[in-house]
């Protein structure tokens, strides 16, 4: 097991990951993802299908 974890490398820079830090390799790289995240630079994709339910939930389930 010791031996996938140091192939295992870090998504931000690709040194080895660190245990502390895990999936990264030191609380910079850690903190350069959540930052990424924060700003919107990551973002998860909606379909339009499920736009249409958050609107119909929004609007108590009525029809349009």
């Amino acid at each position: 097991m010791g031996e996938s974890q140091q192939r295992k490398k870090c998504p931000i820079c690709g040194k080895p990951t660190a245990e502390a830090f895990r999936p990264f390799c030191s609380k910079r790289c850690a903190d350069v993802d959540l930052n990424r995240w924060l700003s919107g630079v990551y973002s998860v994709r909606v379909t339009e299908d499920e736009e249409e339910d958050e609107r119909r939930d929004d609007d108590g389930g009525a029809p349009n």
